[in-house]
C-alpha cells in the first residue's frame, strides 16, 4: 500500500471514529424506582399476620422487578409446598403482571388443555398473589400460599401491599 493510500485511510478513519465513539443524543438512563427490603419485608409481615389472625398458617413470597426473591417467610407448621407455592405465585403475578388468580383464569378453561405459559418454569396457575405497582409499572409481586383457598391467600397479599400503598406512588 502506497503512502497515499496509508494517508487517505488515517484521514477517513479519523473522520469516522469519533462518530463512532460518541452516543446518540436520544440515549438516556432507565429511572425506575424498585422495592427497598424495608418496604418488602412490611408487605411480607402484613400479608403474613393477616393470615394468621384468621387462623391460617402461610408462607409469603416478596419478588422484585425481575421476578428474584426479596423476602421469603415461612409461617410456624406450614405445609412444606407453601414455601415454594408462594414463590411461584408471585413470579407468576410479576410475569404477567396481573393477579396469579387472573393468569390461571386466563390459562386454565374448563375442558381446554392448559395455556403453554402455564408450563414455564416458575410460574404456577394457582390464585394467591398479586403484582406490586406503582401506577401502570409492576416493580415487584406478593405471593401468599397456605390458606384454605387462593382467594384467602390472595386477601392477605392485598393486606401486605395496602399497609405500603402511600410508598407506592
Amino acid at each position: 500500500m502506497s503512502c497515499i493510500a496509508y494517508r487517505v485511510a488515517g484521514i477517513a478513519l479519523g473522520v469516522a471514529l469519533p462518530s463512532l465513539l460518541t452516543t446518540p443524543s436520544s440515549a438516556q438512563l432507565l429511572e425506575r424506582k424498585d422495592l427497598s427490603l424495608k418496604t418488602a419485608l412490611a408487605i411480607a409481615e402484613t400479608a403474613a399476620d393477616s393470615c394468621l389472625g384468621q387462623g391460617y398458617r402461610v408462607s409469603v413470597t416478596i419478588v422484585g422487578r425481575n421476578g428474584e426473591p426479596l423476602v421469603q417467610l415461612r409461617g410456624d407448621n406450614t405445609s412444606p409446598h407453601t414455601w415454594e407455592n408462594s414463590q411461584r405465585k408471585a413470579y407468576t403475578a410479576r410475569t404477567f403482571r396481573v393477579s396469579s388468580a387472573e393468569f390461571a383464569k386466563r390459562t386454565m378453561k374448563p375442558g381446554e388443555p392448559a395455556g403453554a405459559q402455564t408450563m414455564l418454569s416458575g410460574v404456577i396457575p394457582l390464585a394467591g398473589a398479586l403484582p406490586i405497582m406503582i401506577g401502570e409499572e409492576v416493580i415487584g409481586a406478593v405471593g401468599v400460599s397456605g390458606a384454605p383457598g387462593g382467594e384467602k391467600d390472595e386477601a392477605c397479599a392485598k393486606t401486605g401491599i395496602d399497609k405500603v400503598a402511600d410508598q407506592l406512588k
